[in-house]
């Protein structure tokens, strides 16, 4: 068997075992499942949105909101900001890096919440979007890693990821974040 396997889980296990240890980790994802919560019982709205991997962790996101997570229940308003047909026009009118804020300021509002997803915390249009999110009166919840980058500065809410070489393991403790968010959210409405 090849050591690099076994190594991998390790370091998998051991981010995991990092976050944990830190108990004001679960008490912000608890605050931001109800920032979430409150959103969608006032008829607001959840957008998502990242690049690569953290693009189908946000696209994750929503659809586990509006389909079903672990039971049936109503429909909950969430979108990612996904449609390559928008993103292409957008990145080719305006710059790879306003895909994101665009996007927001045609289809935010006051009341919405942005979830921002960048393992790094330094991805531009991540950045430019929680930027247009906060000017529009919008509550950012991000999730990082590494220093949390200037993305840090600008959420309600930062679930970083403890220090990690590879974005792969950040990747793998975000979905779980967004996993124990989507539990607390129907927690929250479903009752």
């Amino acid at each position: 068997m090849s050591e690099s396997i076994r190594t991998y889980f390790s370091d998998a296990r051991n981010l995991l075992v990092q976050f944990m240890a830190d108990e004001s980790n679960f008490e912000r994802i608890a605050e931001a499942a109800r920032i979430l919560s409150d959103a969608i019982r006032t008829g607001n709205k959840i957008i998502a949105c990242g690049n690569g991997g953290s693009m189908s962790d946000a696209m994750h996101f929503a659809e586990e909101l509006t389909g079903r997570y672990r039971g049936d229940r109503q429909s909950l308003a969430a979108i990612a900001i996904s449609d390559p047909a928008y993103l292409t026009c957008a990145a080719n009118d305006y710059g790879y890096d306003q895909v994101f804020s665009r996007f927001i300021s045609g289809m935010g509002k006051s009341g919405d919440v942005l979830v921002a997803i960048s393992t790094s915390g330094s991805s531009e249009n991540v950045i430019r979007a929680a930027e247009m999110a906060r000017s529009m009166e919008m509550r950012v919840i991000g999730l990082t890693g590494k220093s949390g980058g200037n993305l840090a500065l600008l959420c309600d809410i930062e679930l970083r990821a403890p220090m990690s070489e590879y974005a792969d393991h950040v990747q793998e403790l975000h979905i779980k974040i967004i996993h124990a968010l989507i539990l607390e959210i129907e927690r929250h409405i479903v009752r």
